[in-house]
């Protein structure tokens, strides 16, 4: 974020914080109820950015003034943090994936959009392959962590076609047809990849320098991955520093 503009670059790292703050919310090991109700407060928050008078969320109000940063977004940030937070998700079908994934991701995605500056519809699509390309590297990079929370995000669909009925994160991590499992997730999110290049390179490169950079590094990631495999033990797959001021340098250039 910091090749943007001045005023680019700090609505991002507003709209990142908020991202952040909830997300170590849904992440907390406290009570749920608890944790729901600091999600509520947070809805609240945002509704008062919106209603008029000065919120306590300044920053992020300046942001969604100058930017014209929509509230559903927000809110559905907050929806998608909710889902972990009433129950622990493991192996949840399509469809409830793709509104988690839409909720964390690509609502993240829309709201970045208008900060770059990006044509309205060009925008959305963009937001949608890309931000579904990255959740879907991260639930394949974070299988262990996820696990460690109780949390399983392969969808059941493709378990349940390699013959694995469990849903317990850690049988179904050591299960032996777990790669054939996530490379169906490799390539659907090799898809969105493709998919949101092809609409970048449509769109004025100053809109779309840094989701470019967003993407590429996320998409080395994803081939790290790959390489890696994902049997056991599985070391965590990291983007090396140099290969990203590459990716960096290039795009300035």
């Amino acid at each position: 974020m910091r090749i943007l503009p001045r005023a680019q670059r700090e609505a991002m790292f507003e709209i990142y914080s908020f991202c952040r703050a909830v997300d170590d919310i849904a992440d907390d090991p406290g009570p749920r109820d608890v944790r729901r109700g600091q999600l509520a407060q947070w809805r609240t928050d945002v509704g008062a950015i919106y209603a008029g008078p000065p919120p306590a969320l300044a920053g992020l109000a300046q942001a969604v003034r100058t930017f014209d940063l929509r509230r559903q977004d927000l809110i559905a940030i907050i929806d998608g943090m909710e889902m972990d937070v009433v129950a622990d998700i493991r192996a949840p079908d399509r469809a409830t994936l793709d509104l988690y994934c839409d909720r964390v991701a690509c609502a993240v995605g829309r709201l970045s959009v208008r900060v770059f500056g990006m044509e309205r519809d060009a925008g959305v699509a963009l937001a949608h392959h890309l931000g579904l390309a990255l959740q879907l590297t991260n639930i394949l990079r974070d299988l262990d962590e996820d696990a460690s929370l109780g949390r399983l995000y392969l969808p059941r669909e493709a378990l349940q076609a390699q013959g694995i009925s469990a849903t317990d994160p850690h049988e179904v991590l050591a299960h032996p047809a777990l790669g054939k499992v996530c490379a169906t997730v490799v390539e659907c999110a090799e898809l969105h990849f493709r998919e949101a290049r092809r609409i970048m390179a449509q769109s004025p490169r100053r809109a779309v320098r840094a989701p470019r950079l967003m993407g590429e590094a996320y998409h080395v990631i994803l081939e790290g991955l790959v390489a890696r495999g994902f049997a056991p033990p599985r070391e965590r797959v990291r983007l090396p520093r140099a290969r990203l001021l590459f990716i960096v340098l290039r795009n300035l250039v």
